[in-house]
């Protein structure tokens, strides 16, 4: 196979937002990522295993090039500082463990700091995918499974059967292939979708940067959970308290999309009060019921007397169109409204997608975990520290004094 990441470019944006805030606050922490595969009839042959080890070794080789750097400083909120720290930086392959030792065949950890191990997580998912489907199936048929069923979605927003505002591509961590997303957002891209939507970019900075979109990400759950639990003198039930006072001194204004439910929205609510509601441009729903969520934040801010329709609504949990379509109607004229949509876009094919993460499972040396809104979201090598973390979230929800 031909390289599947031929440029250090192509990664989620969040990843280089995070990356500065990474940089100039917590250099020397450390972390450990762990693959997991969640399809149960899923398995990765010895062969898909070695190629995947070939690829990692591959994008491991790579550098920045000046035009990429050049392009990532148009960025506004991205500092030269942190340009000049890429312009030295590269991956590491002895960061990596790949081994068969999993129930589905394939068993992927990184160990190192954070600023490294945290760059790792979108290009290795973007590799076992397209690994997978071009050595599991026959591709080509894949392929025009893929671009029959994208070019119906695009016609129902071309027709306007689906109105769905401001939205993005989020495929990258599970497209089916590099040639797979760059024609979806390239045919978004050119789709005439009229006044019901509005295709606004992709999170893929590479392709950004390449076909002319804007690139689109703030921030991820692994800045919630490192930086509220990866100091073992905090309590992280205030996790969000860390996190949010972090980002907001990184970035003041900018780049503002909160992420709610690394340890349950309800104790994120405690936390985002008037100052950060009123700097952060908005919040980003990822688990649990979205029209719940969103009427809950909208009272939040209503009770903060921030007026709802100067806030962004961001969904990007599991969505399709007809599912944004709802949730659009249901806010329409109440906030604003914007969604994040992935494996829909990059990875509808005649076979089921794949449901693979790259999580933090440890930072500094002990557990780290997310407590989402709904069950099956989480990931801890530790139920004792599951446990821990739950039982402080219970303390301070029903006793700190609001």
């Amino acid at each position: 196979m031909n390289p599947v990441i031929d440029s250090l470019l192509e990664t989620d944006l969040y990843k280089f937002s995070m990356g500065q805030a990474i940089y100039h606050n917590f250099p020397d922490y450390t972390t450990t990522w762990t693959f997991r595969c969640r399809n149960k009839d899923v398995k990765f042959t010895a062969e898909m295993v070695e190629e995947i080890k070939r690829q990692i070794y591959l994008y491991c080789d790579l550098n920045f090039t000046e035009d990429e750097l050049n392009y990532l400083s148009t960025i506004k909120w991205i500092k030269k500082s942190y340009v000049d720290f890429l312009r030295l930086w590269h991956p590491r392959y002895e960061d990596f463990t790949i081994t068969t030792d999993a129930e589905c065949g394939l068993a992927i950890e990184t160990n190192g700091t954070w600023l490294n191990t945290s760059m790792y997580e979108i290009p290795t998912l973007a590799i076992v995918n397209e690994v997978y489907f071009r050595m599991a199936y026959d591709y080509s048929e894949l392929m025009e499974s893929f671009e029959e069923r994208l070019d119906a979605k695009i016609a129902l927003l071309t027709d306007g059967t689906y109105k769905l505002g401001a939205f993005s591509e989020f495929g990258l961590r599970r497209r089916l292939s590099a040639e797979a997303q760059e024609l979806a957002v390239l045919k978004l891209k050119n789709a005439n979708l009229g006044d019901g939507s509005k295709f606004v970019g992709t999170s893929n900075v590479l392709l950004a940067k390449k076909l002319g979109v804007t690139p689109v990400g703030t921030m991820a759950h692994e800045w919630i959970m490192c930086v509220g639990q990866g100091n073992h003198k905090h309590n992280p039930a205030y996790s969000n308290w860390y996190a949010l006072d972090y980002w907001v001194k990184e970035y003041g204004i900018l780049n503002g999309t909160a992420l709610t439910d690394a340890i349950t929205t309800d104790c994120f609510l405690r936390d985002f009060q008037l100052t950060f509601s009123t700097l952060f441009s908005g919040v980003r729903h990822d688990s649990g019921d979205p029209i719940e969520w969103g009427e809950k934040m909208i009272a939040h801010y209503e009770s903060l007397g921030i007026d709802p329709r100067t806030k962004t609504l961001l969904f990007s949990d599991s969505l399709d169109f007809e599912r944004a379509n709802k949730i659009n109607e249901h806010f329409n004229g109440r906030a604003k409204v914007a969604f994040g949509i992935g494996t829909y876009i990059a990875n509808d094919t005649k076979v089921p997608a794949l449901n693979i993460v790259m999580k933090t499972t440890a930072c500094n040396g002990q557990d780290v975990a997310k407590v989402s809104d709904v069950e099956g979201k989480g990931m801890c090598k530790n139920p004792n520290y599951v446990d821990y973390l739950q039982r402080c979230i219970d303390w301070r929800m029903e006793n700190e004094q609001i």
